[in-house]
């Protein structure tokens, strides 16, 4: 809005003898200010409210006010949602008689106006004295869930009473219809947004945004555990993905004491087992004899131990042969450590965090099924190449605290993820952040921190196809593996063994294939990011895979590391020693015979472009590990030019500034216009063919 129009509006309202009476006159017998947006009428009417502030005798109050009072609220329901503040905020309308407001809001609620009556209601703050189920009811049938979060935010007594009400609905005894009958010819009505998985959802969503004891809530919460116990039955019986103990373990704690749930339990082991079968795990369970069906209550009379035995074994034969087909972490049992005190764990720290490590990072929770809150970190993986660390985090977290030293591992945990030096994989890192921040508070904004991060679920949706060992024939075939198990078949040529996935990682101790399950998750992948390093044309990725791998850098980087990119070779090849005096400058003009390099084998093609410029090259041959490239470099004081997953190794091996990534795409000559310019190699006439080509 221009300067000149409000200055107009100003001296408008200063002319006025009374500009409340005016403005609501002018309100009254226009349209114009209906509309949605930055109307003139909005305009003026924010300009009214600013103008009110430097003319504090304006207000008015007795019964001048409450007449003008009364005329703006028969307006305010045909009135633009932006100006709902500034005419409360002008007409006092806080102020006025409470038993008004409330009957003026009753009647736009009578004439089906419900969304405008909660929005009027919210702005006044008005819902203590209504009654949240009507308030609330019309809005849900016309799915507008957000309005009635919204309705009940600043109040918990009001929460509660209308989770309360949901909860109710969603007792399967409940006739939803007698709730909608009195709603039939409701406008907007979306009946298919009404229904108990809907109402089931929003009730959880609520106990999480206002931090309600879900005890308050038991129909839902029972509803969630049976799914859940569904959804355990089909892992064991239908899928048999989930081994005996794995599965026991996750039946007592969803069931607990519950009775209702027990009974439930003992439904399904009839349905999925038989008599005799469900009397074993009925036994096993505690289950209370009393609340059993007759035929299962009988059979457990019967039962004898030498039968349970058998069956055990037979289960536990089971699964050892279907492990001979799943990828094996290919280090002994004793490299496996499982850390629960600090001294054990400053021992890792010191093999972790060295420069030009590569570590394998993986986290392990309990399962919610679904239920209220995030999960907490249970297990913290780290892979090295000959031994896996596993971090008890609970009871680290807990000695740390005992000890009034909260921060150590939050500091761990920073120092690792922000070095640039070390290179971390993951696979789906954003979910285990999260996960990891809900677990330890100081670790909210990790993800920004990151450097050196590779996140192999970046190439999972690059892989072309299987590993190279398998035949055409299977190429195409449809695989029961996904995620990080199906790129383990895809790359390693054996699926990973998700038996254990949905362990309950909480209970200690745990069960020996829960750590084997645990340190195999965090090992694949440094031999997956091997042997993609060595081979990506096999798998359909191209070579220059670094920006899409290498997790976000953070925006403000340490100064020193700003100034140490800018380094440049010294004339002798060797590695500089220091920042420059001037960093913000490009590097010193250097010529092509004081420039050496070593070209990794997928940039031969750079390689002989810029020795016909007169640079010293060396190139590694397609059967070389990218590893020489650093070796070679550090012997001879080369810089090394790579591309892609190589780059996050190999940087970290040789000084700052002294390993560039070269887009792979790009043909020799714009690779080596790209080289030439980030090193300032200036090339005359008397460079080109200078060397023996």
């Amino acid at each position: 809005v221009s300067r000149q129009l409000k200055e107009e509006i100003r001296r408008g309202f200063a002319r006025l003898e009374d500009p409340l009476a005016g403005f609501l006159a002018m309100l009254e017998s226009s349209s114009d200010w209906k509309g949605k947006g930055h109307s003139l009428g909005y305009c003026i009417t924010t300009e009214l409210q600013l103008w009110i502030k430097t003319h504090p005798a304006v207000p008015q109050s007795g019964t001048k006010l409450k007449k003008l009072q009364a005329r703006v609220l028969g307006m305010l329901s045909q009135c633009p949602t932006n100006l709902l503040d500034p005419l409360i905020s002008i007409y006092q309308l806080h102020t006025a008689d409470r038993n008004c407001l409330l009957e003026h809001v009753s009647h736009l609620y009578l004439q089906g106006n419900y969304k405008e009556a909660a929005i009027l209601s919210i702005k006044l703050k008005l819902q203590p004295d209504q009654d949240v189920e009507k308030m609330c009811t019309p809005l849900l049938l016309q799915d507008k869930a957000n309005l009635v979060e919204d309705y009940v935010a600043e109040y918990p007594e009001l929460q509660r009473k209308l989770l309360q009400t949901l909860d109710t609905w969603c007792d399967p005894s409940f006739n939803i219809r007698d709730i909608t009958r009195p709603y039939q010819g409701l406008s907007r009505y979306k009946p298919e947004k009404f229904n108990r998985r809907v109402l089931s959802k929003l009730v959880f969503r609520l106990l999480e945004r206002f931090s309600v004891d879900p005890a308050l809530c038991p129909n839902v919460i029972n509803q969630r555990h049976l799914r859940t116990l569904n959804y355990l039955f089909y892992k064991r019986f239908v899928e048999k993905t989930m081994t005996e103990e794995n599965w026991a373990d996750h039946i007592q704690s969803t069931v607990g004491e519950n009775r209702w749930l027990q009974a439930q339990l003992a439904q399904a082991l009839l349905r999925h087992c038989g008599a005799r079968g469900a009397a074993r795990w009925a036994r096993r369970c505690q289950l209370p004899p009393e609340m059993l069906p007759r035929a299962l209550a009988e059979e457990l009379q019967k039962l004898h131990t030498q039968d349970r035995l058998e069956e055990v074994t037979k289960a536990d034969n089971y699964e050892a042969s279907k492990k001979k087909d799943c990828y094996q972490i290919p280090i002994s049992r004793e490299n496996i450590h499982f850390l629960q005190t600090w001294e054990e764990t400053l021992q890792c720290w010191e093999k972790v965090l060295q420069p030009g490590q590569v570590v394998g990072v993986d986290m392990e929770w309990k399962p919610s099924f679904g239920m209220v809150g995030k999960p907490r970190v249970a297990l913290l993986q780290l892979a090295l190449k000959d031994e896996v660390f596993l971090l008890d985090l609970p009871q680290l977290l807990e000695q740390a605290e005992a000890e009034g030293e909260k921060e150590k591992l939050p500091h761990f945990i920073q120092m690792l993820y922000s070095d640039t030096a070390i290179t971390k994989l993951g696979y789906g890192m954003s979910g285990d952040l999260s996960s990891l921040a809900a677990t330890c508070s100081p670790l909210k904004d990790m993800d920004k921190q990151m450097q050196g991060v590779v996140d192999l679920l970046a190439v999972d949706k690059q892989v072309d196809g299987l590993s190279p060992e398998h035949s055409h024939e299977e190429r195409g075939a449809r695989h029961p593996e996904k995620g990080l198990s199906l790129l383990v078949q895809h790359v390693l040529g054996k699926p990973l063994d998700k038996t254990e996935q949905l362990s309950n990682w909480e209970k200690r101790p745990l069960r020996e294939e829960q750590i084997l399950y645990a340190a195999s998750d965090a090992y694949c992948l440094l031999e997956i990011y091997e042997r993609l390093c060595k081979d990506p044309e096999s798998f359909g990725l191209g070579s220059d895979l670094t920006d899409s791998l290498v997790g976000k850098q953070s925006k403000k980087p340490r100064a020193k590391k700003q100034l140490n990119k800018q380094e440049a070779p010294s004339p002798s090849g060797q590695e500089c020693q220091g920042p420059r005096t001037e960093p913000s400058g490009p590097p010193a003009p250097i010529s092509p015979r004081e420039f050496s390099v070593v070209c990794d084998n997928m940039l031969q093609g750079l390689g002989r472009y810029l020795r016909c410029l007169g640079v010293d090259v060396r190139l590694l041959d397609n059967e070389d590990d990218h590893r020489k490239a650093a070796e070679i470099a550090r012997q001879e004081g080369r810089v090394i030019l790579t591309s892609g997953l190589p780059y996050q190794t190999l940087r970290s091996q040789v000084g700052e500034g002294r390993c560039l990534s070269v887009n792979c795409s790009e043909k020799a000559k714009e690779q080596a216009l790209q080289v030439l310019k980030h090193f300032n190699v200036q090339v005359s006439l008397s460079d080109v063919f200078s060397r023996c080509q």
